[in-house]
């Protein structure tokens, strides 16, 4: 199923310089960049996808890092709680 740009996207992408939507059109992947070389998407929409893809993957990659953080934050208690635990048995 074809992606296509919505409105907010294709607002953003115009705002755009032209070396802006060239280095993020240089980022497109494979699909995106045949399917505006087949006349089949304007620079434009292919500019509000690209966007759109960055912004779900930016989002993903958000919510990993939180993830990970989330588990050395909890790694770094039990560590601290069991050395903590130690150092009573210890005295």
């Amino acid at each position: 199923m074809a992606k296509t740009p919505s409105d907010e996207y294709l607002e953003k992408a115009s705002k755009l310089s032209t070396a802006q939507t060239e280095r993020l059109l240089s980022r497109s992947r494979g699909k995106l960049m045949r399917r505006m070389l087949d006349n089949k998407l304007t620079p434009l929409e292919a500019a509000a996808i690209q966007l759109q893809i960055e912004d779900e993957d930016l989002a993903e990659w958000r919510e990993r890092m939180a993830e990970i953080k989330q588990r050395d934050a909890e790694r770094a208690a039990k560590a601290a709680a069991k050395a903590e635990k130690k150092d009573k048995t210890d005295k």
